[in-house]
């Protein structure tokens, strides 16, 4: 039986104004980012959710919370959810990756979690949920890395910014998923 996925972004942080990378550096929501937040809530308030996942980072569990209170579900927190790991390029500028390290005009960035690495991780962590619950709406809240990694692997081009609390709606069954948008 076919799971429905609804994978969506966390809100808006103050780095993503300032277009830090945030990686698995903990930030928490904007003012802006928990409107976000409010307005998915009444985006999905009339979709019956299984259940809601998310991130073990703030800036996507407050995202999800704040959709959760709306159904009377609790969020369960997964790390593998998590954004990719940028080792040392974490809380750097746009401007100052790409002024001190050249190569980022080229090739994936940072210096920590591989995007492959990143993709698996987030795909097996999707397969399990999905698994979890056979038939059922589940919202989980994510980051941009992993929708885009998830976008790709349903074969949907995903080069492009990723809007705060963008959902992507998903079908997983049998171990495949796919896009339903």
């Amino acid at each position: 039986m076919a799971t429905t996925i609804l994978l969506a972004r966390h809100g808006e942080t103050d780095w993503n104004l300032e277009r830090r990378v945030q990686g698995h550096t903990d930030r928490p929501l904007n003012d802006t980012g928990r409107e976000q937040a409010r307005a998915l809530a009444e985006e999905l308030a009339g979709t019956a959710l299984g259940a809601v996942y998310s991130s073990d980072l703030v800036r996507a569990h407050e995202t999800a919370r704040i959709v959760a209170e709306r159904h009377d579900l609790d969020v369960t927190a997964v790390p593998d959810l998590r954004e990719r790991e940028f080792g040392t390029w974490e809380g750097l500028t746009d401007r100052e990756i790409l002024d001190r390290f050249p190569q980022a005009h080229d090739g994936p960035w940072g210096d920590g979690e591989t995007p492959d690495a990143m993709s698996r991780r987030v795909l097996a962590a999707l397969g399990r949920i999905a698994e979890t619950h056979p038939g059922a709406t589940v919202l989980v809240v994510s980051h941009g890395g992993p929708l885009r990694a998830v976008l790709r692997s349903c074969e949907v081009a995903a080069d492009g910014r990723i809007a705060n609390c963008h959902v992507v709606r998903l079908e997983a069954e049998g171990g495949t998923l796919r896009s339903l948008d």
